[in-house]
């Protein structure tokens, strides 16, 4: 379950907290976008949720799923804190990878 966080630092702002995993996420278009890869660390346990994430969108790009409609590029901060494009989906688009 994720833990709820108080919105008073912008440090808390850009993260989120479940099974004791650090999700990023971003506030876009009146709602929450989080890092679809952090998400699939979480959900598969995966040593490399990046390569995970790339072979699945791959796998739903050749069924015509198309997960671009619902997955937008946005700027998080990287491990060494650099702001990098990154996959991202609000709840409606993470339940459709799920």
């Amino acid at each position: 379950m994720m833990k709820r966080q108080s919105l008073s630092s912008s440090a808390e702002n850009h993260i989120a907290v479940f099974q004791e995993t650090t999700i990023r996420r971003i506030w876009h278009n009146e709602e929450w976008w989080l890092s679809v890869v952090d998400v699939c660390a979480v959900l598969t346990e995966s040593l490399d949720a990046a390569a995970y994430w790339r072979k699945l969108k791959q796998r739903l790009n050749e069924e015509a799923s198309q997960p671009v409609t619902f997955c937008h590029g946005l700027k998080l901060p990287a491990a060494y804190g650099k702001q990098r494009e990154t996959d991202c989906a609000n709840t409606e688009g993470l339940f459709r990878i799920i």
